[in-house]
């Protein structure tokens, strides 16, 4: 198991720190908050109406501007008071008329005598009697002359009237009167006048206080500080805009609604439902409550009280799940249950302004998270965003022992993302970080075999699942790239490892990949050494080869394997896979280049691209040689030399061997072609079946080309010419290099072409080429003789 982790005094002053200032800036916000609320109000408001204000500034300056949003404020309020004042009026000289239906709703409810509830009642009145001085007093009404009836406790031990609070009297104080009207408004009166002053402050001066905001918490950093207040202000003014269109969209409907219900006073119960859903969660209520409680009023009946309820139900459903999901989306970037939380605090800390700036303050807090680093735990506690990366929730799933949690991941992985991209962003991280842990003694070594067992046999279970092709709906990132599957391309890859067992997984990855494209790849063990991975892709006869590098493998792994390859195949295309490399890629390529590498590469979507570079897509069905327009001239030459009937000829024998013999090929032929076959005169190397039927039809002859062209053809890779690809001879052969020059009858005319043929590409140089031709000379030199020697025969009586 690993050693766990001292904990230093160091850390522990750090802990104690961090409790320490926690608790003091709780305690600020709570004592503090009579001048922290209106300054946060100010804040608020100032957000919502600093658009407005631009604008108007355009044209009129900023003074003007702002004095002209402050009128149109009182103007909106005055007329909303006003409205509201007369619907209140309305509604206090109506409330007596409703008298009688509210006795008949209270009579409805009217509990049955001798039921269950009626007997409980009489226990509890009988068990009140037995508590301890319950008969020692009653009271009893008492007169004394020139005095106001008085309540008097007539007790066994106290004859004398104790009298209690005088509750009404025909005089009042005028000063306590204002006392008791006044005083209580004067607070909130007072907050909305400091509220005001401070807004309309805010607006004049907000260039200067965004200034001295960003040197003061900025600390140098005004880049980052000024995208943090930009995301902030856009955020909170787009929450604020899109909770008054919410507002608004559902406080029409509830005036409409009620309109149409009968339920007096519809606009001032919508003007309510418009402002107290600004308070989260217990607004809505709020508003309902009252027109609820008077539609019990109004109506004799329980028709109207049910279809009220029954508005607001719908109302709520629509606003909660289509209105806000499609107005809010992702504008204040707060995780629900951080909401709720949030609400919970800021109102215990402010109570009720608390709950409405709830959410404004928790979007500011999530801002300052995501650009200041100290402060980044407030965005991974508060968010929506993921808490886990989907590499680091991997990870964690594979450390979970019996779990099998790391199934379920890939699963719902798949389901919005490509293969490639699971391999790429999320299993190769995920290999480097076991790793990185297991240096670092956090991660012993059987946690570690045990993280590259579990993505090794993922991986081998993702790999026989039948490959679904996707269409991406939209353009993604790199990483997110659906890979389509396209004409097979006859590119044989080698994957080798760097130096490890990683290196080798990430290798296994890029291999099922690969094949799934169609091309034909393996994938070396990481356990071999380097002389053993020479040896495997000399037999292999591979195009190209793919050495993969994963942290904490390093360049110079890579670079020692690239240079034994160069030296030990010039010709053969090498590539580096730097997986999930970013930092110092430049001189990383520099150096592995200057090694011998043909490309770099750091992520799987870019190898995939790269291998079908060098292996371009086939056609879907090989070319056949074109006809010679003399076509008919050629075959009488051919004719003529009559060398169409079976039975082979031991000078074109010695030829041919000599061939094989000097290019160290397995294959070695003169053929001619006939109007329908290709017919093999001489051979060295062919398979039995072949050498006994002495020929091959005409339209998969690679010599068919030669004739038609009349010109030397070589061919370095015969699977990666589109010509040839697909030709069934030639894959079921396994001939990859062919090299072929015309042979001519006396009269010029090509019947025919000495060629050779490998199992593995390889370049053909002039001098190749050069002693080819010789060789065909000697050929045609043995047609010409044979020709004369023919015409001589015809000439004898």
């Amino acid at each position: 198991m690993p050693t766990p982790k001292k904990t230093t005094a160091t850390d522990a002053l750090v802990g104690i720190w961090t409790v320490a200032l926690a608790s003091f800036v709780i305690a600020l916000l709570y004592f503090a908050r009579d001048l922290l609320i209106p300054l946060s109000l100010a804040a608020l408001l100032t957000f919502l109406l600093a658009p407005i204000v631009s604008r108007i500034e355009r044209w009129l300056g900023r003074i003007c501007a702002v004095l002209i949003v402050v009128l149109m404020i009182f103007a909106g309020l005055g007329g909303a008071g006003w409205v509201l004042t007369r619907q209140l009026v309305d509604l206090a000289t109506k409330l007596p008329d409703y008298k009688e239906n509210i006795q008949t709703k209270l009579r409805t409810f009217k509990t049955p005598t001798g039921g269950t509830f009626s007997r409980f009642s009489a226990t509890v009145e009988e068990l009140k009697k037995d508590l301890p001085g319950a008969e020692s007093a009653v009271p009893t009404v008492a007169q004394t002359p020139g005095q106001p009836d008085t309540i008097r406790m007539v007790a066994q031990d106290a004859p004398a009237a104790v009298p209690v609070q005088q509750v009404a009297t025909g005089k009042a104080n005028p000063i306590e009167l204002v006392q008791l009207l006044v005083a209580p408004l004067l607070g909130p009166l007072g907050t909305a006048a400091l509220v005001l002053l401070l807004v309309i402050f805010m607006l004049l001066q907000r260039e200067d206080l965004r200034g001295r905001i960003i040197r003061l918490i900025g600390q140098g950093r005004i880049s980052a500080t000024t995208r943090a207040m930009d995301d902030a202000g856009a955020r909170v003014s787009r929450y604020l805009l899109m909770q008054l269109i919410v507002n608004v969209t559902y406080g029409i409907p509830v005036a409409a609604g009620l309109y149409f219900l009968d339920v007096p006073n519809a606009v001032l119960w919508g003007a309510f439902a418009v402002v107290l859903r600004f308070i989260p969660y217990i607004g809505p209520w709020i508003a309902a409550a009252f027109p609820i409680a008077l539609s019990l009023a109004v109506s004799p009946g329980w028709t109207t009280p049910l279809l009220t309820i029954g508005l607001f139900v719908v109302l709520e459903l629509l606003s909660n799940n289509v209105m806000e999901p499609w107005l809010y989306g992702s504008s204040t970037g707060v995780s629900s249950i951080a909401l709720i939380i949030a609400a919970v605090f800021w109102t215990f800390m402010w109570g009720p302004v608390g709950l409405v700036l709830a959410t404004p303050l928790t979007v500011v807090l999530v801002v300052m998270g995501r650009y200041v680093p100290r402060l980044s735990f407030l965005s991974v506690v508060l968010s929506d965003e993921e808490a886990l990366t989907p590499a680091e929730d991997c990870y964690h799933r594979l450390l979970t022992v019996g779990e099998n949690d790391e199934l379920e991941f890939v699963e719902s992985y798949l389901k919005a993302n490509s293969l490639v991209a699971l391999y790429d962003s999320v299993f190769i991280p995920v290999i480097a970080t076991a790793e990185t842990d297991h240096r670092l003694e956090v991660l012993d070594a059987d946690q570690r075999m045990l993280v590259e067992q579990s993505l090794r046999d993922i991986i081998g279970d993702l790999g026989t699942r039948p490959v679904v092709e996707r269409k991406p709906e939209k353009k993604g990132p790199p990483d997110e790239v659906v890979i389509t599957r396209p004409a097979p391309a006859t590119c044989r890859v080698y994957c080798l490892p760097a130096r490890a067992d990683r290196d080798e997984l990430a290798g296994q990855m890029l291999a099922q990949l690969l094949q799934q494209q169609g091309f034909t790849v393996d994938n070396a063990s990481g356990k071999l050494t380097a002389g053993e991975l020479m040896t495997l892709v000399e037999k292999a006869q591979v195009d190209v080869v793919v050495v993969s590098v994963v942290a904490p493998s390093t360049v110079i792994h890579a670079r020692y394997l690239c240079m034994k390859l160069r030296n030990a195949f010039p010709t053969l295309k090498i590539a580096i896979g730097l997986w999930g490399v970013t930092e110092g890629l430049e001189d990383a390529t520099k150096r592995l280049r200057d090694s011998g590498a043909d490309e770099v590469v750091t992520t799987l979507p870019d190898a995939i691209t790269l291998m079908g570079k060098l292996a371009p897509p086939v056609l879907d069905e090989m070319q056949v040689a074109p006809v010679p327009h003399d076509e008919e001239d050629r075959l009488a030459a051919l004719a003529g030399l009559n060398l169409l009937e079976p039975g082979r000829e031991k000078g074109f024998d010695r030829i041919t061997g000599k061939l094989a013999r000097i290019f160290e090929v397995p294959v070695a032929l003169i053929s001619f072609i006939d109007r329908d076959r290709h017919v093999f005169k001489s051979q060295i190397g062919l398979p039995a079946e072949l050498a006994e039927a002495a020929g091959t039809p005409r339209e998969i002859s690679v010599c068919a080309h030669v004739v038609a062209s009349d010109e030397f053809l070589v061919i370095e890779d015969l699977a990666r010419d589109p010509r040839f690809a697909s030709n069934p001879l030639l894959k079921e052969q396994g001939w990859r290099f062919y090299a072929g020059t015309p042979l001519r009858a006396p009269d010029g005319q090509p019947v025919g072409t000495l060629c050779i043929y490998d199992t593995k590409p390889r370049q053909f140089g002039d001098r190749d080429k050069r002693l080819l031709q010789e060789f065909a000379d000697e050929v045609m030199e043995a047609l010409r003789e044979r020709a004369e020697a023919r015409r001589a025969e015809a000439a004898v009586p």
